[in-house]
């Protein structure tokens, strides 16, 4: 379809590359593939910074790890519509955060992010990091579960502090566990729809889009099946680009001796 001049219905007339070339001349299209990479190196570098922390922590059994994990679990069972508009509401400049703050007395308090063009991209980050750091955490954990305790024993006994023991031996045990994360939470950025829907509708203007909504926007609301069909293709390559990487890393480290 995306090498078609398929407008409001399919039309089987070969167009070559013209809806590619309009693609990538569309404004609004650079707009969301930009932001496909800012929210997702945020995304993704948060939830495994989050996630790996969470895991540990529970994994030591610090005080407070059952309410760490309902805090990060739960969203896990939520979607992302509903972490879309819980979100809204609380970033909401009128009757979110910053009216509460306000409220206490702190008039000049401003956290206008969603409001604001420059800013409201990371809004998506903190939904998005809060939905999906408890997958990140309940994978690690069971990956650390895993871990042979003659190795903690041997770290003990050679007097290293723990801290050094999950940053030089631990956690790159657990890289195949980590790879996991960084390829599913990949995933989730590249599809990513429901929760700009719900949060931002894409705005200010378009300055939250992310190819996704581009691409359902393109073939539901301006009826343009072939330029979403372009748009779709490009996605599909982007995954098929973090599986071919996903593969790569994984040849090499079973090459190594």
């Amino acid at each position: 379809m995306s090498f078609t001049t398929s407008g409001i219905l399919p039309k089987y007339e070969f167009a070559g590359f013209d809806q590619y070339i309009r693609l990538w001349s569309e404004p609004r299209w650079h707009t969301a593939f930009a932001n496909m990479f800012i929210f997702g190196a945020l995304y993704v570098g948060g939830c495994l910074v989050f996630g790996v922390a969470l895991a540990i922590a529970v994994d030591q059994g610090v005080r407070g790890r059952n309410f760490l994990q309902s805090l990060f679990l739960y969203p896990i069972a939520l979607s992302f519509i509903v972490t879309g508009l819980a979100w809204q509401w609380f970033l909401n400049p009128t009757v979110g955060l910053q009216a509460f703050v306000r409220s206490l007395g702190f008039e000049g308090f401003v956290f206008d992010w969603l409001s604001s063009p420059e800013k409201a991209i990371f809004t998506l980050v903190i939904a998005g990091v809060w939905q999906s750091s408890g997958l990140v955490m309940a994978i690690v954990y069971a990956g650390l579960g895993s871990i042979d305790s003659e190795i903690w024993r041997a770290g003990r006994v050679d007097g290293i502090p723990k801290v050094r023991m999950y940053r030089r031996v631990i956690l790159p045990m657990l890289t195949p566990v980590l790879l996991v994360c960084v390829v599913l939470l990949a995933m989730n950025v590249v599809k990513s729809y429901d929760l700009v829907v719900a949060m931002t509708g894409g705005g200010p203007g378009f300055s939250t889009d992310l190819p996704a909504k581009f691409v359902v926007d393109n073939l539901f609301q301006r009826a343009n099946i072939g330029l979403a069909s372009a748009g779709a293709t490009v996605m599909l390559l982007a995954v098929l680009v973090i599986l071919l990487l996903s593969a790569c890393i994984q040849r090499i480290r079973k090459a190594r001796p």
